[in-house]
Protein backbone atom coordinates (compact mmCIF):
# COMPACT_ATOMS: atom_id res chain seq x y z
CA UNK A 1 0.00 0.00 0.00
CA UNK A 2 2.75 2.46 0.86
CA UNK A 3 4.47 1.74 -2.46
CA UNK A 4 1.26 2.72 -4.21
CA UNK A 5 1.00 5.94 -2.20
CA UNK A 6 4.63 6.81 -2.83
CA UNK A 7 4.15 6.22 -6.55
CA UNK A 8 1.07 8.43 -6.52
CA UNK A 9 2.91 11.20 -4.64
CA UNK A 10 5.72 11.12 -7.19
CA UNK A 11 3.26 11.32 -10.07
CA UNK A 12 1.43 14.23 -8.45
CA UNK A 13 4.67 16.14 -7.97
CA UNK A 14 5.48 15.63 -11.65
CA UNK A 15 2.16 16.99 -12.87
CA UNK A 16 1.69 19.75 -10.28
CA UNK A 17 3.93 22.19 -12.14
CA UNK A 18 1.96 21.70 -15.36
CA UNK A 19 -1.42 21.99 -13.62
CA UNK A 20 -0.38 25.08 -11.67
CA UNK A 21 0.79 26.77 -14.86
CA UNK A 22 -2.88 27.29 -15.78
CA UNK A 23 -4.21 30.53 -14.32
CA UNK A 24 -7.84 29.42 -14.27
CA UNK A 25 -8.84 27.23 -11.37
CA UNK A 26 -11.64 25.79 -13.49
CA UNK A 27 -9.11 24.67 -16.10
CA UNK A 28 -6.92 23.17 -13.39
CA UNK A 29 -9.87 21.17 -12.06
CA UNK A 30 -10.73 19.92 -15.56
CA UNK A 31 -7.14 18.86 -16.20
CA UNK A 32 -6.99 16.94 -12.93
CA UNK A 33 -10.42 15.42 -13.55
CA UNK A 34 -9.30 14.11 -16.93
CA UNK A 35 -6.09 12.74 -15.47
CA UNK A 36 -7.99 10.91 -12.74
CA UNK A 37 -10.41 9.52 -15.32
CA UNK A 38 -7.49 8.30 -17.43
CA UNK A 39 -5.85 6.71 -14.38
CA UNK A 40 -9.10 4.98 -13.46
CA UNK A 41 -9.48 3.74 -17.03
CA UNK A 42 -5.97 2.29 -17.06
CA UNK A 43 -6.56 0.60 -13.70
CA UNK A 44 -9.79 -0.84 -15.07
CA UNK A 45 -7.77 -3.02 -17.41
CA UNK A 46 -5.65 -4.23 -14.51
CA UNK A 47 -8.61 -5.33 -12.38
CA UNK A 48 -10.37 -7.39 -15.11
CA UNK A 49 -14.08 -7.58 -14.49
CA UNK A 50 -14.25 -5.70 -11.22
CA UNK A 51 -16.20 -2.46 -11.14
CA UNK A 52 -14.46 0.86 -10.68
CA UNK A 53 -16.26 3.92 -9.43
CA UNK A 54 -15.10 7.37 -10.34
CA UNK A 55 -15.10 10.18 -7.81
CA UNK A 56 -18.51 11.40 -8.98
CA UNK A 57 -20.11 8.03 -8.29
CA UNK A 58 -20.33 7.01 -11.93
CA UNK A 59 -19.58 3.40 -12.68
CA UNK A 60 -17.14 2.62 -15.44
CA UNK A 61 -18.09 -0.07 -17.89
CA UNK A 62 -16.33 -3.34 -17.21
CA UNK A 63 -15.84 -4.41 -20.79
CA UNK A 64 -19.36 -5.77 -21.16
CA UNK A 65 -21.31 -3.59 -23.58
CA UNK A 66 -24.57 -2.51 -22.02
CA UNK A 67 -26.77 -1.10 -24.76
CA UNK A 68 -28.93 0.73 -22.20
CA UNK A 69 -25.98 2.40 -20.53
CA UNK A 70 -25.78 6.15 -20.98
CA UNK A 71 -22.17 6.38 -19.77
CA UNK A 72 -20.24 8.93 -21.72
CA UNK A 73 -23.31 10.38 -23.44
CA UNK A 74 -24.48 13.79 -22.39
CA UNK A 75 -27.98 15.12 -22.72
CA UNK A 76 -28.31 17.92 -25.24
CA UNK A 77 -28.05 21.40 -23.82
CA UNK A 78 -30.68 24.10 -23.70
CA UNK A 79 -29.45 25.82 -26.88
CA UNK A 80 -29.61 22.63 -28.89
CA UNK A 81 -33.08 21.73 -27.64
CA UNK A 82 -34.45 25.23 -28.27
CA UNK A 83 -33.05 25.16 -31.80
CA UNK A 84 -34.73 21.78 -32.30
CA UNK A 85 -38.00 23.29 -31.07
CA UNK A 86 -37.59 26.13 -33.57
CA UNK A 87 -37.51 23.56 -36.35
CA UNK A 88 -40.87 22.16 -35.22
CA UNK A 89 -44.26 23.88 -35.01
CA UNK A 90 -43.94 24.34 -31.22
CA UNK A 91 -43.39 28.09 -31.44
CA UNK A 92 -46.34 28.60 -33.79
CA UNK A 93 -48.26 29.45 -30.63
CA UNK A 94 -47.12 31.63 -27.72
CA UNK A 95 -45.33 30.01 -24.77
CA UNK A 96 -43.98 31.36 -21.50
CA UNK A 97 -40.52 30.42 -20.25
CA UNK A 98 -41.99 28.13 -17.60
CA UNK A 99 -44.16 26.40 -20.23
CA UNK A 100 -41.08 25.89 -22.41
CA UNK A 101 -39.14 24.46 -19.45
CA UNK A 102 -42.02 22.08 -18.67
CA UNK A 103 -42.20 20.99 -22.32
CA UNK A 104 -38.44 20.30 -22.37
CA UNK A 105 -38.78 18.23 -19.20
CA UNK A 106 -41.69 16.19 -20.57
CA UNK A 107 -40.50 15.67 -24.15
CA UNK A 108 -36.69 15.84 -23.93
CA UNK A 109 -36.07 14.61 -20.36
CA UNK A 110 -34.11 17.80 -19.69
CA UNK A 111 -34.89 19.66 -16.49
CA UNK A 112 -33.88 23.25 -17.28
CA UNK A 113 -34.37 26.16 -14.94
CA UNK A 114 -36.11 29.15 -16.46
CA UNK A 115 -32.93 31.16 -15.88
CA UNK A 116 -31.05 28.73 -18.15
CA UNK A 117 -33.56 29.29 -20.94
CA UNK A 118 -34.15 33.02 -20.66
CA UNK A 119 -30.81 34.15 -22.07
CA UNK A 120 -31.01 31.76 -25.00
CA UNK A 121 -34.58 32.82 -25.76
CA UNK A 122 -33.56 36.47 -25.63
CA UNK A 123 -30.73 35.76 -28.07
CA UNK A 124 -33.13 33.98 -30.43
CA UNK A 125 -35.44 37.00 -30.21
CA UNK A 126 -32.58 39.39 -31.03
CA UNK A 127 -31.71 37.18 -34.04
CA UNK A 128 -35.35 37.56 -35.18
CA UNK A 129 -35.97 33.84 -34.93
CA UNK A 130 -38.54 34.40 -32.18
CA UNK A 131 -40.74 37.28 -31.12
CA UNK A 132 -40.74 38.24 -27.47
CA UNK A 133 -44.09 39.65 -26.41
CA UNK A 134 -45.61 40.53 -23.06
CA UNK A 135 -48.66 38.56 -22.02
CA UNK A 136 -51.72 40.69 -21.28
CA UNK A 137 -52.82 38.20 -18.60
CA UNK A 138 -49.76 38.08 -16.34
CA UNK A 139 -47.39 40.72 -17.81
CA UNK A 140 -44.71 38.09 -18.45
CA UNK A 141 -42.85 37.45 -21.67
CA UNK A 142 -44.05 34.85 -24.12
CA UNK A 143 -42.23 33.59 -27.18
CA UNK A 144 -43.58 32.84 -30.65
CA UNK A 145 -41.98 32.32 -34.08
CA UNK A 146 -41.01 35.54 -35.80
Amino acid sequence: MSKHIEKLKKQLMEISEVVNSFKSEAVQVKVIDRLLDAMAESEKHDLEGSEIYLKRGRKLRTGIDDENSSFGRKKPGATKILNQLLATDYFDSRHSISAIADYCKDHYDSDFKTSELSGILLKLAKENKLKRERSHDNNRFEYVKA
